[in-house]
């Protein structure tokens, strides 16, 4: 039984906290203590903490066996940082904006061994990329992802299953993708397509900015890109308040009072957004590799759709994404993997047998990726 730190009580790290506290002793970190008070169980003790101390991080952190990061965005890459400096092995799932591979060679030194972005997307569809990568030669990827309340509420269609910032990131940052070898730039919430998927029916698809270490990893693949799955309609709404200036990062004065408004606006936008207690939420996720395997060219796909579980009073992007990272959580704890440096999740489908791991823990948990694999 390892010693776990679990730093954000939020909906998936709390789910974290709760998975693993099944067969190890974890501490749950988080500012508000309020949020913590929910979270208290077998095998689960919590403290208050100021992440952006990060002196008070290191002390707080010094005996625990492992660190798992559920921070906001704007946090993450700080607290990754000072994790490895306190000689802490980490898996992660902060979507910050910065390049976790900076980080390698400091990990390296410090003998630590720390995975990030290892969630749902990106992450799961990392590791599915990754695998196939070593047994064809991969000419396109398309991932397509979201999550979604199962009961439209007019009038956005959508609630946010973590922070509300970091769902304005999707929708403010640039974002990059590969066409025929070129890694092209575009605006979120542009090239707007619809898509007929299992079990949900039409949705739309928007560029997000979720290929992120892929663009350096899988730099020989000349065709990926990575969409955000909304009910039709999502996208246009999000432009209007880009366009009346609602999502701008500068800060601006109004009446004596310095703010940005994208801050404004998600602090306006969370009580519309917040999943209410025992609200249903479904995770939907379409994954498309083609290539050339054995001389053949090749198309798997794979489709993931799962929903809140009741029994366990979890949301199904806090299983989705939270339960990937317990799957590599334990790899790193049963020291199955325990290659010292910053390694994006794709590294771990390239390796043999982690993969099935996987695979197998997400099965074993009710989450189910289903493959279709067809001549093209």
């Amino acid at each position: 039984m390892a010693k776990i730190a679990v730093l954000g009580a939020g909906m998936v790290g709390s789910a974290i906290a709760r998975v693993m506290s099944k067969h190890h002793k974890v501490v749950l970190f988080d500012g508000n203590p309020l949020q913590l008070k929910k979270c208290k169980g077998q095998n689960i003790t919590t403290q208050v903490i100021d992440f952006k101390d990060l002196l008070e991080l290191k002390k707080r952190i010094e005996h625990v066996d492992l660190v798992m990061g559920a921070v906001p965005g704007h946090l993450g890459y700080k607290v990754l940082e000072q994790v490895i400096l306190s000689k802490k092995n980490m898996v992660d799932i902060s979507f910050f904006p910065e390049d976790g591979l900076k980080l390698h060679s400091l990990a390296k030194k410090n003998q630590v061994t720390a995975i990030y972005d290892c969630g749902v997307a990106p992450g799961m569809d990392n590791i599915l990329l990754g695998y196939h990568d070593q047994s064809m030669k991969v000419t396109d990827f398309k991932c397509y992802v979201g999550g979604l309340p199962k009961v439209k509420n007019p009038p956005f269609n959508y609630k946010a299953p973590f922070s509300p910032i970091d769902v304005l990131e999707e929708y403010t940052r640039p974002a990059r993708f590969k066409k025929d070898g070129i890694v092209v730039t575009k605006p979120a919430l542009t090239d707007i397509e619809h898509l007929r998927l299992p079990v949900v029916g039409t949705l739309e698809a928007f560029n997000s900015d979720g290929l992120r270490s892929l663009i350096k990893t899988m730099a020989h693949i000349p065709n990926m890109i990575e969409k955000t799955l909304r009910f039709p309609g999502h996208a246009v709404q999000m432009e209007y308040l880009k366009a009346i200036g609602l999502l701008n990062k500068k800060s601006i004065e109004v009446k004596s009072q310095t703010l940005a408004p994208i801050d404004l606006t998600a602090h306006l936008l969370f009580k519309h957004w917040k999943y209410l207690p025992g609200e249903a939420d479904f995770t939907v996720m379409q994954v498309i590799l083609e290539g050339i395997e054995k001389s053949q060219k090749i198309r798997y796909t794979y489709d993931l759709y799962d929903e809140y579980d009741p029994v366990e009073d979890m949301s199904a992007m806090a299983r989705t994404t939270g339960l990937t990272a317990c799957a590599a959580a334990e790899m790193v704890v049963q020291n199955t993997f325990r290659e010292k440096g910053v390694f994006a999740p794709e590294y771990i489908g390239k390796a043999p047998g982690r993969f099935g791991f996987i695979i197998d823990y997400l099965k074993n948990s009710g989450v189910n990726y289903k493959r279709r694999r067809t001549k093209i």
